[in-house]
């Protein structure tokens, strides 16, 4: 399964618009626009109305592999005035955020902009002027200068994406979910088509009433492209898991006719669209898919990986790349996803994303697929000690829980009918409570008849070494442990989960499934 909601979901937050052709403002924006591509700082100055909150700030993104956004932030004065002075190294998306509101930003070097806007309404109130050295008009002539240009430019770009967000994006009309995912494939199809038109016709009149940098432009397009395609490619999944009353539906044969252009996966104009990753990365779920590699086998990353290095050319090779390897961390095997990252980084001789995603590997790496679960070796309410390495060879479903937790509680009756299910299975339940008070957990443990493997940590809780081994923070908390004693699963199923008997069922021997299958993809 590919992902189908990361763009789709974007798009409640972000206007998505579509690559056509550059039509007549080509020509006009190479002649009369002056981009600044380079570094630099752009400038935020103006005034907040009303104001509710005591400062405004921008958010970027200055690696597309790096989660954690760079925040500029500057007070608002008694007046509600603020100035933000923001480095950039080219043009760039950005955020403006004010309180609970968040607008979209287009910025580049030499961007001088005078914002306004509500206190208690950003979004509809948001204004933008060009700010003008003194001397200089607002208006363009014919004999403008760069700098003026350049001013108005991106002071027009940031008005239309405000207008964008009004027209499109707080347009329930134009969203696929909720209404427009239950449709079929061809009144789908005229949805998306519709949208799309209105997107295009909506930026060429603006594009052509005003000045945008071109690199602004091939932004706006590009966006509305990959809204386009993401909602395309994603239809089929994301239909069968919001419709209930209907199965998954079966599409004609040219649906996905519109992947074989080969300007959609390699584009170097849409470099700056996040619309542009998320649908590569949900291309590359559907082209493993298609070859038969689903999530759940041992070589679904490794493929997707091979296959971005295969297809895709330029920058956005290496940030696809990437991304394959952010989901490798999280959902693929340890040893696959180290062997992925020692070629990312013979590959990337620069060092320009591999620092951030050893970072991130090195975070999730003692709880990915195949690293050991920590060993122990705790008290049973028989009296003995249990330790998990004297069940190797076994299946280990591992819960960690509270007698006084309701939800604890909640899921004793569910745990009893599932290790009765599992009774003659190669699999083991242990359950290790976090009580400080002994004789309340064995006495609930007795009363209850509680089967399974029943330990207790003897003390410290949450600070015990045991829970913090874990990095348990709440209970319940449940692993899965394969044959091997390494993880298979650390966010299992719940026991009250109906899906918990096919998740358990399907983790028979996948450990030596994994360690079968750690030769590198061909």
């Amino acid at each position: 399964m590919f992902n189908i909601f990361s763009s789709t979901f974007y798009r409640l937050l972000a206007l998505p618009l579509l690559l056509s052709p550059l039509l007549g403002y080509a020509q006009q924006a190479a002649a009369d626009a002056t981009a600044v591509s380079g570094p630099g700082t752009a400038v935020l100055t103006g005034r907040v109305n009303n104001p509710d909150d005591d400062s405004v700030a921008v958010s970027l993104r200055d690696n597309p592999l790096d989660a954690r956004p760079r925040i500029v932030r500057a007070a608002l004065s008694g007046k509600g005035e603020f100035r933000l002075s923001i480095p950039v190294n080219g043009a760039t998306k950005a955020d403006l955020v004010y309180g609970d509101d968040v607008a979209a930003l287009f910025l580049d070097a030499g961007t001088d902009l005078d914002v306004r806007f509500k206190g208690d309404d950003m979004a509809s109130s948001l204004k933008f002027k060009a700010n003008m050295p003194p001397g200089m008009s607002s208006k363009v002539r014919g004999n403008a200068t760069d700098e003026q240009r350049h001013r108005l430019q991106a002071a027009n770009a940031n008005a239309y994406l405000a207008e964008v967000d009004q027209q499109f994006v707080e347009n329930d009309g134009f969203q696929v979910l909720p209404d427009n995912v239950q449709l079929y494939e061809a009144p789908f199809l005229s949805f998306l088509e519709y949208r799309r038109k209105h997107e295009e016709e909506f930026l060429e009149e603006r594009a052509d009433k005003q000045a945008f940098t071109d690199e602004f432009y091939k932004y706006a397009k590009a966006e509305i492209s990959y809204a386009y395609a993401n909602d395309r490619l994603t239809f089929q999944d994301l239909r069968e898991q919001v419709v209930s009353t209907e199965g998954r539906l079966k599409m004609t044969p040219t649906y996905y006719d519109f992947l074989k252009n080969p300007a959609l996966i390699n584009n170097a104009d849409a470099t700056q669209s996040e619309l542009y990753h998320e649908f590569l990365v949900n291309y590359l779920h559907y082209a493993a898919a298609a070859a038969n590699h689903q999530r759940t086998d041992p070589d679904f990353y490794t493929y997707s990986f091979a296959l971005a290095g295969k297809e895709l050319t330029g920058p956005i090779r290496a940030i696809i790349q990437g991304r394959v390897l952010e989901e490798s961390f999280r959902f693929g095997h340890v040893k696959r996803s180290a062997a992925m990252l020692a070629e990312y980084h013979a590959a990337d001789p620069q060092s320009k994303f591999y620092p951030t995603l050893l970072a991130d590997f090195d975070q999730h790496k003692e709880f990915a697929i195949g690293a050991p679960a920590p060993n122990f070796r705790l008290p049973t309410v028989a009296g003995d000690s249990v330790s998990l390495r004297s069940y190797a060879g076994k299946l280990v479903y591992l819960n960690f829980w509270k007698s006084t937790n309701g939800l604890c509680l909640r899921d004793l009756v569910y745990a009893q009918d599932l290790i009765r299910r599992f009774e003659n299975k190669n699999i083991v339940f242990i359950n290790i409570a976090l009580d400080e008070n002994e004789m309340a957990w064995r006495q609930l443990v007795k009363s209850k008849n509680l089967p399974g493997v029943q330990a207790r940590i003897p003390g410290g809780g949450f600070r015990s070494p045991v829970a913090k081994a874990y990095a348990v923070q709440e209970v319940p908390a449940y692993f899965l442990i394969g044959e091997d004693g390494t993880f298979l699963n650390t966010k299992p199923k719940r026991l009250s989960s109906r899906a918990a008997i096919d998740e358990i069922n399907q983790a028979f021997g996948k450990a030596s499934t994994y360690t079968s299958a750690l030769e590198p993809a061909k």
